[in-house]
C-alpha cells in the first residue's frame, strides 16, 4: 500500500480499517468536516498484482485500499477496506477513540450531532469536572469518537 509521501513536517494520523465500506464512510466523514481528499479514492483495481499472489475476487477489486481526508487542525483521517478474501478478519471495537477538540462550543455541537447521525451515544455533550465541554459517541460505522472543548462559547 502506498501513503502520500510528506514532505517538510511530521504528522499524526488515525488510520481506519474497515470490512467493505470505507468509501461510505469517507464520504460521509467529509460531508462533516469539509475540504476534499488527499489525492484520489485508490482502489484494490488500481494496484499492480505481485506475480504468485493470489488474484483479489472480482467483488473486492473495487474496495478502497487507501484514503486520506484531513479534518482538524491538519490532523488526516486515513482508511482502507480489509477483505476476508486477503486474509483479513476485521474486529471493529472500542480500542480506537478519534479525539477531537474544536476551538468553539458551536462547531463542537456541530460536529458531534453531524457524527452522531445513525450513531450510539454514548456520553451526551456536558460540561465535565475539568472545565471541558465533553462527549463520547459511536457513528454509523462504529468509529469512536471524543469531544473535548476548552472554550466556553
Amino acid at each position: 500500500m502506498q501513503l502520500l509521501e510528506c514532505k517538510d513536517m511530521a504528522r499524526v494520523s488515525t488510520y481506519l480499517n474497515f470490512r467493505r465500506d470505507t468509501e461510505s464512510a469517507f464520504l460521509f466523514y467529509r460531508s462533516v468536516f469539509g475540504g476534499e481528499f488527499a489525492g484520489p479514492m485508490r482502489r484494490y483495481s488500481d494496484v499492480p498484482g505481485t506475480p504468485g499472489e493470489d488474484e483479489l475476487p472480482t467483488s473486492d477489486k473495487n474496495l478502497i485500499t487507501h484514503v486520506e481526508l484531513q479534518i482538524l487542525g491538519g490532523h488526516f483521517l486515513m482508511g482502507t477496506d480489509t477483505p476476508e478474501s486477503m486474509g483479513s478478519n476485521l474486529v471493529q471495537g472500542n480500542n480506537v477513540l478519534i479525539m477531537l477538540e474544536p476551538d468553539t462550543r458551536v462547531e463542537t455541537d456541530r460536529l458531534y450531532e453531524a457524527l452522531a447521525v445513525n450513531g450510539k451515544i454514548d456520553a451526551p455533550l456536558a460540561e465535565a469536572p475539568w472545565g471541558g465541554y465533553f462527549g463520547l459517541l459511536a457513528d454509523q460505522f462504529g468509529v469512536h469518537w471524543m469531544f473535548n472543548c476548552r472554550s466556553k462559547v
